[in-house]
Protein backbone atom coordinates (compact mmCIF):
# COMPACT_ATOMS: atom_id res chain seq x y z
CA UNK A 1 0.00 0.00 0.00
CA UNK A 2 2.48 2.74 1.30
CA UNK A 3 6.02 2.66 1.88
CA UNK A 4 5.26 1.73 5.30
CA UNK A 5 2.96 -0.83 6.71
CA UNK A 6 -0.41 1.18 8.03
CA UNK A 7 -1.53 0.81 11.77
CA UNK A 8 -4.00 1.57 14.15
CA UNK A 9 -2.38 4.64 14.96
CA UNK A 10 -3.19 5.55 10.98
CA UNK A 11 -6.69 5.47 11.38
CA UNK A 12 -8.80 7.71 10.28
CA UNK A 13 -6.86 7.91 7.14
CA UNK A 14 -8.50 11.13 6.06
CA UNK A 15 -7.45 12.56 9.12
CA UNK A 16 -4.22 10.97 9.72
CA UNK A 17 -2.94 10.15 6.41
CA UNK A 18 -4.51 12.19 3.93
CA UNK A 19 -1.15 12.28 1.50
CA UNK A 20 -1.98 8.73 0.70
CA UNK A 21 -5.59 8.75 0.16
CA UNK A 22 -6.47 8.90 -3.93
CA UNK A 23 -9.40 8.64 -5.79
CA UNK A 24 -9.50 6.53 -8.44
CA UNK A 25 -8.15 9.14 -11.18
CA UNK A 26 -5.26 9.61 -8.73
CA UNK A 27 -6.80 13.39 -7.21
CA UNK A 28 -5.64 13.84 -3.62
CA UNK A 29 -8.04 14.37 -0.91
CA UNK A 30 -7.43 18.02 -0.77
CA UNK A 31 -8.53 18.47 -4.28
CA UNK A 32 -11.88 17.41 -3.36
CA UNK A 33 -14.00 20.33 -2.71
CA UNK A 34 -16.64 22.58 -3.59
CA UNK A 35 -15.33 24.34 -5.99
CA UNK A 36 -14.10 21.93 -7.81
CA UNK A 37 -17.47 20.21 -8.12
CA UNK A 38 -18.91 23.15 -9.54
CA UNK A 39 -16.41 23.24 -11.67
CA UNK A 40 -16.64 19.42 -12.61
CA UNK A 41 -13.20 19.31 -12.11
CA UNK A 42 -14.40 16.44 -9.14
CA UNK A 43 -16.58 13.77 -11.08
CA UNK A 44 -18.60 11.13 -9.35
CA UNK A 45 -16.33 9.02 -10.02
CA UNK A 46 -14.06 10.86 -7.57
CA UNK A 47 -16.58 9.92 -4.77
CA UNK A 48 -16.18 6.77 -4.83
CA UNK A 49 -14.16 4.39 -2.83
CA UNK A 50 -11.55 2.83 -4.33
CA UNK A 51 -10.22 -0.65 -3.70
CA UNK A 52 -7.18 0.91 -2.78
CA UNK A 53 -8.92 2.41 0.22
CA UNK A 54 -10.78 -0.55 1.09
CA UNK A 55 -7.43 -2.85 1.34
CA UNK A 56 -5.97 -0.09 3.11
CA UNK A 57 -8.45 -0.40 5.64
CA UNK A 58 -8.18 -4.07 5.91
CA UNK A 59 -4.50 -3.53 6.39
CA UNK A 60 -4.83 -1.39 10.02
CA UNK A 61 -7.87 -3.78 10.88
CA UNK A 62 -5.25 -6.64 10.13
CA UNK A 63 -3.15 -4.43 12.52
CA UNK A 64 -5.63 -3.99 14.97
CA UNK A 65 -6.32 -8.06 15.29
CA UNK A 66 -9.50 -7.77 13.28
CA UNK A 67 -9.05 -10.42 10.73
CA UNK A 68 -12.26 -11.35 10.09
CA UNK A 69 -12.95 -7.23 9.50
CA UNK A 70 -9.67 -7.70 6.94
CA UNK A 71 -11.05 -10.10 5.03
CA UNK A 72 -14.33 -8.20 4.64
CA UNK A 73 -12.23 -4.72 3.19
CA UNK A 74 -10.41 -7.16 1.24
CA UNK A 75 -13.42 -8.74 -0.13
CA UNK A 76 -14.88 -5.34 -0.98
CA UNK A 77 -11.70 -4.09 -2.72
CA UNK A 78 -12.48 -6.77 -5.26
CA UNK A 79 -15.96 -5.99 -5.79
CA UNK A 80 -15.46 -2.07 -6.73
CA UNK A 81 -15.05 -2.49 -10.00
CA UNK A 82 -17.84 -5.50 -10.63
CA UNK A 83 -21.05 -4.13 -12.21
CA UNK A 84 -23.92 -3.28 -9.78
CA UNK A 85 -26.14 -5.90 -11.61
CA UNK A 86 -24.06 -8.94 -11.54
CA UNK A 87 -23.17 -8.15 -7.89
CA UNK A 88 -27.20 -7.63 -7.29
CA UNK A 89 -28.02 -10.87 -9.18
CA UNK A 90 -25.34 -12.72 -6.96
CA UNK A 91 -26.87 -11.41 -3.83
CA UNK A 92 -30.40 -12.61 -5.09
CA UNK A 93 -28.92 -15.62 -5.49
CA UNK A 94 -27.45 -15.72 -2.29
CA UNK A 95 -30.86 -15.03 -0.08
CA UNK A 96 -31.81 -18.59 1.15
CA UNK A 97 -34.31 -20.56 -1.35
CA UNK A 98 -33.28 -18.30 -4.09
CA UNK A 99 -30.76 -20.23 -6.31
CA UNK A 100 -32.52 -23.58 -7.63
CA UNK A 101 -29.25 -25.31 -6.90
CA UNK A 102 -25.56 -25.87 -6.08
CA UNK A 103 -24.21 -25.35 -9.54
CA UNK A 104 -25.99 -21.70 -9.71
CA UNK A 105 -23.66 -20.88 -7.33
CA UNK A 106 -20.83 -22.51 -8.57
CA UNK A 107 -21.62 -20.67 -11.58
CA UNK A 108 -21.78 -17.35 -9.94
CA UNK A 109 -18.27 -18.04 -8.51
CA UNK A 110 -16.53 -18.89 -11.66
CA UNK A 111 -17.86 -15.72 -12.90
CA UNK A 112 -16.30 -13.41 -10.23
CA UNK A 113 -13.17 -15.18 -10.31
CA UNK A 114 -12.17 -16.04 -14.04
CA UNK A 115 -14.17 -12.75 -15.17
CA UNK A 116 -13.39 -10.04 -12.49
CA UNK A 117 -10.65 -11.52 -11.06
CA UNK A 118 -12.51 -11.57 -7.75
CA UNK A 119 -10.84 -14.69 -5.75
CA UNK A 120 -11.94 -14.04 -2.10
CA UNK A 121 -15.65 -13.53 -3.51
CA UNK A 122 -15.79 -16.40 -5.27
CA UNK A 123 -14.43 -18.49 -2.53
CA UNK A 124 -16.90 -16.82 -0.07
CA UNK A 125 -19.60 -18.21 -2.46
CA UNK A 126 -18.28 -21.46 -2.73
CA UNK A 127 -18.39 -21.58 0.91
CA UNK A 128 -22.03 -20.41 0.78
CA UNK A 129 -23.24 -23.17 -1.62
CA UNK A 130 -21.83 -25.46 0.35
CA UNK A 131 -23.50 -24.46 3.40
CA UNK A 132 -26.58 -24.23 1.49
CA UNK A 133 -26.42 -27.64 0.40
CA UNK A 134 -25.91 -29.04 4.15
CA UNK A 135 -28.83 -26.50 4.96
CA UNK A 136 -31.36 -27.20 2.64
CA UNK A 137 -32.02 -23.82 1.65
CA UNK A 138 -31.99 -24.06 -2.36
CA UNK A 139 -35.24 -23.41 -3.92
CA UNK A 140 -37.59 -26.28 -3.04
CA UNK A 141 -39.23 -27.63 -6.84
CA UNK A 142 -42.62 -28.70 -6.60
Amino acid sequence: MSDKPLSVADYPLAEKRADIVKTKAGKALDDITLEGVLSDHVRLEDLRITGRALRQQAEIATAAGRPTLASNFERGAELVDVPQDVIMRVYELLRPGRAGSKDELLAAAKEFRDVYGAAGVAAFVEEAADVYERRSLYKKRF
